[in-house]
């Protein structure tokens, strides 16, 4: 570190604040800030991201960089819009920039954007009373983290708090996150292998399949293995949209009763309303001991997440709340977005419109892979949580590419290779859908000849009213599941 290079810093750093500062820009610094941010992802971040997103780093003359959205769409810095299928993994259930979500939390910066960590700040106080009026059974009291990994850690070290137990069994496939105890619970090697994550004591069941725990659960009886909790998604999100037998998760309730373990539901994807109920237990009328809650808990604006439970098993925080703290974690930005998220997703019945949205949506799916034999193996999921499975990644590959080219953002799944979610905000409109499902039409139709790269024609855009769009598709990011056993079992 140089005085040179402090000055460069100051400058850059101005420069970078002038564009935050902006709502719009020129075409020259749009242009600026492509080839920007792709050399500071390349060079400062990590280069494998550009590779991995083919279909936003090599659009043509210029890469995909987002600037702003609104609703079910957003656009890039040059002007493309684009229908959004992924939303943000689960983040954005409200749609981008929701202007209650975002207006709660402007007022709040004006005030405190950070709390003293030692006064009590009431938004946490209000946010935990919230929650306790919408979880299911006898939950009452949360903790705030920042993240849904954070929240899967959290529910651990609470489970093995009370219980005084160590172990854990999760599913085969399962998604709990990337951090250490997370990772350890999370169902695929290829992330857990060059981490030798150090949760030992943890046992993977196959998804759905509640002998499989019980038996689990005997052995562990019979050899001493010490198990704390069952830990499951009640919808797969990773694997690809898979939804368990009906009778799963009620006959995991009895089970983790009969062999004294608590029930964790990871609702990190599937709560604040995406499947169609408010929690995704609630399905079937289950009760967990914890849940953990993220992404859309912070309404598309702010990073939050929770982990929460009963009065009994939270005894064991209240006797020493500095067990478990954490600096930022529970902020008033995000306490803000999340009370504000909780308010919207009542006023605006999110569950009920993911309900009769994704009926609408699984089933012209459905329509579409009976025509479509050769191209899909299966549709799945609840809600908008949905995925499309495919013959093969390279498949799937291609209609995400062919997509993307028809200005539709969608993108696979991180423990199933031939898996494409279908994950959009839960406001989009029936207009939308149609839409997509129409340029789904086209882009099948491209690929009856060729199933493995698509070659949208340049003049495709200009005929049918839409922007210029990206050229190739983001291939690695299929490969990089692939390489760790790309079958599954389809529910």
């Amino acid at each position: 570190m140089s005085t040179d290079g402090l000055r460069q810093a100051l400058n850059d750093s101005q420069r970078y604040l002038d564009v935050v500062q902006k709502q719009v820009l020129g075409k020259s610094e749009a242009e600026w800030l492509i080839d920007t941010t792709v050399n500071n992802f390349a060079r400062y971040y990590n280069s494998g991201f550009i590779e991995y997103r083919k279909s936003v780093a090599e659009a043509g003359d210029f890469a995909a960089v987002e600037w702003t959205g609104r609703g079910a769409t957003f656009r890039d810095v040059l002007g493309r819009e684009y229908i959004d299928c992924l939303g943000g993994f689960g983040l954005f259930n409200l749609g981008w920039a929701h202007p209650k979500v975002v207006g709660a939390v402007q007022a709040q910066l004006q005030k405190s954007p950070l709390p003293t960590q030692e006064l009590l700040d009431p938004l946490r106080g209000m946010l935990a009373h919230l929650l306790a009026e919408i979880t299911p059974g006898d939950i009452q009291y949360s903790f705030f983290v920042s993240s849904g990994t954070e929240a899967v850690e959290g529910a651990m070290k609470l489970a093995k708090l009370y219980t005084r137990k160590s172990g854990f069994i999760a599913s085969v496939r399962g998604f709990h996150g990337k951090t250490a105890g997370s990772l350890s619970l999370t169902g695929k090697a290829i992330f857990r292998r060059p981490a030798m994550t150090p949760q030992n004591n943890v046992f993977h069941v196959p998804f759905g399949d509640a002998d499989a725990v019980e038996q689990q659960l005997r052995i562990a009886r019979e050899v001493g293995n010490d198990i704390a909790a069952v830990i499951m998604e009640p919808i797969q999100g990773e694997a690809g949209a898979i939804v368990p037998p009906d009778d799963f998760w009620p006959r995991l309730r009895q089970i983790c009763d009969e062999y004294e373990v608590l029930l964790i539901a990871d609702e990190v994807q599937t709560g604040m309303g995406r499947t169609g109920k408010l929690w995704g237990v609630e399905h079937w009328d289950v009760a967990p001991d914890i849940i953990a809650s993220a992404k859309a808990l912070g309404g598309g604006v702010m990073p939050i997440g929770a982990f929460m439970s009963t009065p009994k098993i939270w005894s064991v925080m209240n006797s020493n709340p500095f067990i478990h703290t954490s600096t930022t974690g529970g902020n008033p930005l995000a306490c803000a977005a999340a009370i504000a998220a909780i308010n919207v997703t009542l006023e605006e019945s999110i569950p009920e419109q993911a309900a009769e949205k994704g009926e609408y949506f699984i089933a012209q799916l459905k329509d579409i892979a009976s025509r479509h034999t050769d191209v899909y193996s299966n549709i799945t999921g609840k809600g908008l949580l949905i995925g499309q499975h495919f013959v093969n990644d390279d498949v799937g590959y291609a209609v995400a590419s062919g997509l993307f080219k028809r200005g539709v953002l969608i993108s696979g799944t991180l423990n199933n290779s031939r898996v494409v979610r279908v994950e959009p905000p839960v406001v989009i409109t029936r207009e939308e859908i149609d839409t997509v499902l129409n340029r789904l039409e086209d882009t099948l139709r491209e690929l009856r000849g060729s199933l493995s790269t698509p070659d949208v024609p340049d003049e495709w855009d200009a005929a049918n009213g839409l922007p210029s769009a990206p050229t190739t598709s983001a291939q690695g990011a299929f490969n990089l599941v692939a390489n760790d056993d790309s079958s599954a079992a389809v529910a």
